[in-house]
């Protein structure tokens, strides 16, 4: 088991590293350095030997592996992102990236998405060699820039110009997964995610004739443009259901000895309640817009309009989210991929992730593990075109009334430090079996 300094150096490596102020902004504006070379420093320090790798100077990525006992078994990815979204200090009970341990709760961006479980795997691998460990297969670790954009920077590089330093690996875990989500009426549920939906930004352009605004005009851009973005956000869009998808209704109804009629998936979520949150989101693929822009002057109709759109799509429907947006945006908007990511699926019955479940009931033991799918997306789809199969796996021990999810790119976003005990203990009990 992770010894008593590992749990202080979590809380230490997690403050340390919200410190760094990694904001990604996209188009480039990032700089993850300064927090890779104190993660490469940590693991160096552990006795590894890890390498910084950049495609673009400043947006550094740290990969090092760690040798198993057995050189047959296959090789573990181990992976956590070093970037964060911004944050307005203005708005935040303390400074965004003052790392400060409060009331036995450490603050900051990027306290759950994800320089927690960046710091767990420090922890963890320090502890290790203070001990001798090592585990039974190869554990490649990364440590990731770009995740909050297009991954380009990141885990894109590193799968497609650096493919050899993951020989071997199979299977990865980050984040998000294994954190304790209360249903209201006592029960603690651990969704671990063995899936994800695809990732579908859209760009929109509606083009019209450009003319004074004070003239009849029936090809204008914004017009055209309006409707079709009224017309996907009104869109209700049939259900499908992929296998992870089935395997959490599944499991979630026997916990709440409920019958999983999945002729009415609906009716379903609603028999259960707050947990159907954790499964509501990906019954369905889904097209949000979130960006206009158009015109320059309020008497000047604009020949061209411009939105976009947050589509996001599930295993097995891409083509049907295609043929949709064509049908939804019509004939006078042309549509492309601003960012485009595959849908992720991976198996509920492998032993992975029964050792998995293990890890996380045998330091929980009143918690109920299910599968769950996720509904946005991770560095696992860069990790897949490598054929690496991924699992959201970065544990925590969440109090009530702690709203894990809301401070994903929330305000006020903080961490208990008791949650990074656990976090480090789960890892470590994962890792030693995995």
């Amino acid at each position: 088991m992770a010894d008593e300094r590992a749990l202080d150096e979590v809380v230490t490596f997690t403050s340390d590293l919200i410190r760094f102020d990694t904001t990604n902004r996209g188009g480039g504006d990032c700089q993850e350095r300064p927090a890779a070379e104190y993660a490469a420093a940590r693991l160096a320090e552990a006795g590894l030997e890890p390498v910084l790798l950049e495609r673009t100077p400043g947006r550094t990525n740290v990969v090092a592996r760690l040798e198993g006992t057995d050189p047959s078994a296959d090789a573990l990815l181990v992976h956590g992102h070093l970037d964060v979204v911004p944050a307005e200090a203005a708005d935040w009970s303390v400074h965004p990236f003052s790392g400060e341990v409060r009331d036995g709760v450490v603050w900051g961006r990027g306290a759950v998405d994800m320089k927690n479980m960046d710091a767990m795997i420090l922890a963890v691998v320090r502890a290790w060699a203070r001990e001798g460990v090592r585990p039974r297969r190869d554990v490649v670790i990364a440590f990731t820039a770009d995740e909050e954009a297009s991954a380009e920077d990141g885990s894109g590089f590193l799968a497609d110009r650096h493919a050899g330093l993951f020989e071997g690996c199979t299977e990865g875990i980050s984040e998000s997964g294994a954190f304790t989500f209360h249903d209201g009426s006592g029960r603690q549920i651990y969704p671990i995610a063995a899936g994800e939906r695809g990732t579908a930004w859209l760009k929109l352009t509606a083009r019209g004739r450009a003319g004074h605004g004070s003239k009849v005009n029936r090809e204008n851009a914004v017009t055209r443009l309006a409707a079709a973005i009224t017309r996907i956000g009104e869109h209700q869009w049939p259900l499908r259901l992929t296998p992870t998808v089935r395997a959490a209704l599944g499991e979630l109804a026997a916990l709440y000895g409920i019958e999983p009629d999945l002729s009415d998936v609906d009716a379903l979520l609603d028999k259960l309640g707050t947990a159907g949150k954790l499964v509501e989101a990906t019954v369905r693929n889904s097209a949000n817009p979130t960006m206009l822009d158009a015109g320059y002057k309020v008497n000047v109709i604009p020949g061209e309009a411009v939105a976009h759109v947050d589509g996001r799509y599930l295993s097995g429907a891409e083509d049907e989210f295609r043929a949709t947006m064509d049908r939804l945006t019509g004939p006078d908007v042309d549509w492309e991929f601003a960012h485009h990511e595959v849908a992720l699926q991976a198996p509920v019955d492998s032993p992975t992730f029964a050792l998995m479940r293990a890890a996380v009931e045998e330091f929980a033991p009143e918690g109920h593990v299910v599968p769950y799918c996720m509904s946005g997306g991770t560095d696992a789809k860069q990790f897949s075109r490598l054929g690496i199969t991924g699992y959201g796996f970065a544990p925590l021990k969440l109090p009530e009334g702690f709203d894990y999810q809301a401070l994903f790119h929330g305000v006020d976003e903080r961490v208990p430090v008791e949650a990074l005990h656990f976090g480090v203990r789960v890892l470590d009990r994962f890792l030693r079996t995995a």
